[in-house]
């Protein structure tokens, strides 16, 4: 008992730690939803935060607080951001109440216990906090926010490392000529630069992708309030707080077009979370190439080597794995499966209110998180450090007796089949079955059977 407090809320009387800024809310939801998923993530508490700052600045401008008291909010705001170490005000599970609320609540005492402090006055969580905003549209503003701010500042930047990475290495490392490979069986021969190309365009693509949805990301619906008619708030407040919100962030916020979607749907979130689910399986592809193409190395194809980061088996001595791709592979098949759990969330919204926005801001920034970080990963120590073993490439190539496809327009489709199969059968170099088979002299068939002309395609 000499620990705890009593505070009080519409419900009556709760014990808190008498150290905690938090007050009766935010308790009943420690108690209820105690040791299940772990807190909300620190990137939506900060983008709660940043709500209740532009509220507090939008409500003085709009005089329904006073300066002093939209002061001593935004001010503890900025206080609890700049410390770095606030989430131990912010217990909240992910798996609350399905608006959020507990966690809305939560900021609202927080911050009403340290601008009373602050400023000497009484700063009530609900009536001065909370002026304008319910938890039905503040959580939402936040997810969006959250969002937005990961996507400009983590994973975009990153992905243009990515894309910056493979066209470097592709400029290097690119002239080298390999096996082409369709259904994992040998095929005509391209360029490294060719493969490292198709990368950086599905990578590029996906930039695309992810900044073509960044204004629906930066629509938000602060000023809907409780159903999404905007009760309580002052008419002007939704472009108000976005122009405060645009201001502390440096990134352009709007009032959603409709609050009713904004706040009964979570379509935006869903949409980026399927094109974040593009990119894992684009990231899983490029990872799964690298991974085969380092295969060996001896019995793989060993035609590049990624560097050496750590050793790759507690018994296998001297063993070395492909870490980075395989980092990459697992970080993209959970995003893949926080995507499923998005768009299930993603349909449960009930008439005026989604329910499950806790876990939409959980996943859909842990996607965001996972994303970033592999792709930074898999461009500074998978892409650009790779060597290419030009021997290996040449010896595969020599045998490939699927060259013999140059010489379909001069000998036929049938003669050359008959050659490649012969190729086959004896381990020989398509070359030499060609010179006897074919009819054709030798310089002839070095110049059709050339690997690097090939990668050029035409007759």
């Amino acid at each position: 008992m000499g620990n705890t407090r009593i505070e009080r809320d519409s419900m009556g009387e709760m014990q808190v730690p008498a150290d905690a800024l938090y007050g009766a809310q935010t308790q009943r939801a420690v108690n209820n939803f105690e040791r299940i998923g772990g807190p909300m993530p620190e990137r939506f508490i900060a983008a709660l935060l940043l709500v209740k700052a532009a509220a507090a600045r939008a409500n003085v401008a709009l005089k329904l607080l006073t300066p002093e008291m939209g002061r001593a909010i935004e001010q503890a705001a900025t206080q609890l951001l700049q410390q770095g170490d606030f989430m131990q005000h912010f217990p909240v599970d992910v798996f609350q109440t399905g608006s959020g609320t507990s966690s809305n609540m939560n900021a609202n005492e927080v911050l009403a216990s340290l601008a009373s402090r602050a400023s000497g006055a009484k700063v009530s969580a609900n009536d001065h906090v909370n002026n304008g905003q319910s938890s039905n549209d503040s959580i939402p503003s936040a997810l969006h926010i959250s969002a937005a701010l990961a996507l400009h500042r983590e994973l975009l930047p990153a992905l243009r490392g990515l894309v910056d990475a493979i066209r470097a290495k592709a400029k290097t490392d690119g002239h080298h000529v390999k096996t082409g490979r369709t259904h994992l069986m040998d095929a005509m021969p391209v360029r490294l630069g060719q493969v490292m190309g198709g990368w950086a365009a599905q990578v590029e693509a996906q930039i695309d992708a992810l900044q073509a949805l960044q204004p629906r990301i930066q629509a938000l619906a602060q000023g809907g309030t409780a159903v999404g008619t905007g009760i309580n708030a002052h008419p002007d407040f939704a472009v108000r707080f976005c122009v405060e919100l645009s201001t502390l962030t440096a990134l352009e916020f709007k009032p959603a077009p409709d609050f009713f979607a904004a706040m009964g749907s979570q379509d935006a979130a869903v949409a980026l979370s399927g094109a974040l689910r593009g990119l894992a399986v684009t990231l899983l592809k490029i990872a799964n190439d690298l991974r085969w193409m380092n295969s060996g190395p001896l019995a793989g194809l060993a035609e590049i080597e990624l560097e050496a980061l750590q050793p790759g088996s507690s018994i296998m001595p001297g063993k070395v794995n492909p870490v980075i791709p395989e980092a990459v592979a697992m970080a993209a098949a959970q995003v893949i499966g926080h995507d499923a759990a998005i768009a299930i969330a993603g349909q449960s919204g009930n008439f005026e209110l989604n329910v499950m926005l806790p876990l939409v801001a959980h996943n859909l920034l842990d996607q965001l998180h996972l994303l970033a970080r592999t792709s930074e990963l898999l461009g500074a120590r998978a892409i650009a450090t790779f060597t290419v073993n030009e021997a290996s490439l040449q010896q595969a190539l020599s045998r490939n007796p699927i060259l013999v496809t140059a010489l379909n327009p001069v000998i036929g489709y049938d003669k050359a089949a008959a050659i490649a199969k012969r190729a086959y059968k004896e381990k020989r170099p398509i070359l030499d079955v060609a010179e006897e088979d074919s009819g054709l002299p030798r310089a002839q068939l070095e110049a059709l059977l050339d690997p690097a002309k090939l990668t050029r395609g035409g007759l």
